[in-house]
């Protein structure tokens, strides 16, 4: 090579190798499911450990830090309580009530507002607002709806003769749960409808017209149709219901705090009442660990249902 080929020739760069990003390593999913696997550790493991251990023993809210190990007696004593047994049965039957109401008038609210009317867009806006509100607002304005002097609930009752004796709704052991359970699905059915809205969005619409066209009626179409698309959203929904029944505390709370004689006390509020009130914090646990394996059986069986439902056997 001559000195001016030499001279034309480019001079080569030097090549700086890269360390390879850890974005692209197999730790990569790892990587980001180390901060919700560390708060989860953090904030829900270690508490439940805490409060599985306390369940076991004998404390005192007055001094926590000196515990008494019982084993199972904490859990033979709520259970050989009769009262416990009503608890479990309110709170089986708030649940219930609450699930079915919220699914089945959000589904109702849902397929009038998935309908072409004037004024849909602000219906749909407004439908949020129970939602939306604080639950210790809308616990104060059930209570005040609801007060025996001055609360538009019982003048409308009284106005068309099913006026309740006294007056005081929630202060009767008959008419306190169904006034809760009013007021919870009336919080509760604004996510319902909403969720199911978008899911009946979905649905296709030449399947719709399909089964119009072969003479299917609008049951059947929803039934064949409809039913198919939004069934999921619908079980999912049942089980976020159900947790959140089972979790409800503030509401009740504030509204009767468990009476009148413990005809609205479920387990949020008779663990409260335990751990705060009679100052037995593994009493307190041993409910909370109810409640626990409660929710870990629906939850389960969530899945199986699913499960079933995805073979075709649901």
């Amino acid at each position: 090579m001559t000195v001016l080929e030499q001279t034309k020739a480019p001079a080569r760069r030097p090549t700086n190798r890269r360390r390879p990003s850890p974005l692209g390593s197999k730790w990569t999913p790892y990587l980001f499911l180390a901060p919700a696997a560390l708060f989860v550790l953090v904030f829900q493991a270690v508490p439940l450990a805490q409060e599985i251990y306390l369940s076991f023993t004998r404390t005192t809210l007055l001094n926590p830090t000196r515990s008494t190990w019982v084993g199972l007696d904490n859990y033979v004593r709520i259970f050989s309580d009769e009262s416990f047994h009503q608890t479990l049965l309110t709170t089986f039957i708030y649940v219930v009530a609450c699930v079915v109401g919220a699914v089945g008038s959000g589904l109702v609210v849902a397929l009038l507002l998935n309908t072409a009317f004037r004024g849909r867009g602000v219906v749909r806006a407004l439908i949020t607002v129970p939602w939306a509100a604080p639950g210790i607002a809308v616990a104060l304005i059930a209570t005040w709806m609801f007060n025996s002097q001055y609360g538009i609930v019982n003048r409308f009752l009284n106005a068309i003769g099913l006026g309740v004796p006294g007056g005081s709704i929630l202060d009767s052991p008959r008419y306190a749960l169904p006034a809760i359970l009013v007021t919870t699905i009336w919080q509760l059915f604004p996510f319902t409808s909403v969720v199911l809205l978008s899911a009946l969005q979905a649905v296709p619409q030449d399947l719709t017209e399909a089964a119009t066209v072969d003479g299917a009626g609008r049951w059947w179409t929803f039934r064949a149709v409809t039913w198919q698309v939004i069934k999921p959203a619908v079980g999912l929904l049942a089980l976020l219901m159900t947790i959140w029944s089972l979790r409800r505390f503030e509401l009740i709370w504030l509204m009767t705090k468990g009476g009148p004689v413990g005809a609205t006390e479920t387990l949020v509020i008779d663990l409260y009442s335990q751990a705060f009130d009679s100052k037995e914090l593994g009493s307190a646990a041993a409910i909370g660990m109810v409640g626990v394996i409660i929710s870990f059986i629906v939850i389960m069986g969530s899945r199986l249902v699913a499960r079933a439902a995805e073979k075709g056997d649901v």
